[in-house]
């Protein structure tokens, strides 16, 4: 029996060991600058609630501890898609002026490897600003740090959630800077191939029921020779 319980207890410590590395290796943090925050070329933001009950929509497979919204869309449980989410919400420029809808389809990815610090999401935004065009953003999401420093916490915390203010880059690729890839659709934007970001900045965070207090930002670069189509439009540059 005794050779049974330190058995039992070797496994415990070590699985309490690795979890410790895994958490706590420092050289698994993952950058949160991106080459496009230091950038000196025109860009725009679009700014976004990433609250699901403050979206236009937001559905899963219903088994998320997020909550479709509303309470009676439909939900993606077919198998092809049970890893799927959509989400609809409104756009705002950086006055906070609404803009636009910008519809996020985002799939967990196979290419997921928590041991190595990456855990993958690949979604595309699909970015409709009347009177001005169509964008199309395709990106890969590493979503590690977030977990590390907001969902675990959360989990730990004897309220069951987290506060904080945690500011963070989402957006991993597929670009080779670990930016996003935009093709212009319709409009000003039209044949526009340029590249962006998405970041996360989260306040309260809850176990049960996911983001409390959370906003999204895409910062969208636009070619030296696109100057003009800033001409144009309605909204305010970030620089």
């Amino acid at each position: 029996m005794k050779y049974l319980v330190a058995l039992i207890m070797g496994i415990a410590t070590g699985g309490a060991v690795a979890f410790g590395l895994l958490y706590f290796n420092p050289f698994m943090s993952t950058s949160n600058v991106s080459p496009i925050m230091v950038s000196d070329r025109q860009q725009f933001s679009l700014n976004y609630s990433a609250v699901a009950k403050h979206a236009i929509a937001y559905t899963n497979n219903g088994e998320s501890r997020i909550a479709p919204h509303p309470g009676k869309i439909l939900q993606l449980w077919e198998p092809p898609i049970r890893q799927t989410s959509a989400l609809v919400v409104k756009l705002h420029d950086a006055r906070n002026n609404p803009v636009g809808i910008g519809i996020k389809m985002s799939s967990n990815s196979e290419r997921t490897r928590v041991l190595n610090g990456e855990a993958l999401a690949d979604s595309v935004w699909h970015v409709f600003l009347p009177n001005e065009g169509t964008l199309l953003i395709a990106q890969t999401e590493n979503y590690w740090n977030f977990l590390r420093d907001i969902v675990v916490p959360a989990h730990w915390n004897s309220g069951n959630g987290w506060k904080g203010n945690w500011h963070g880059t989402l957006t991993n690729g597929p670009g080779a800077l670990g930016t996003a890839v935009v093709h212009g659709n319709s409009g000003i934007y039209a044949g526009l191939e340029s590249e962006a970001i998405e970041l996360i900045t989260a306040k309260a965070y809850s176990s049960t029921a996911g983001p409390v207090a959370m906003t999204g930002q895409l910062i969208v670069e636009l070619p030296a020779a696109g100057d003009e189509l800033t001409a144009t439009s309605t909204r305010t540059s970030r620089r």
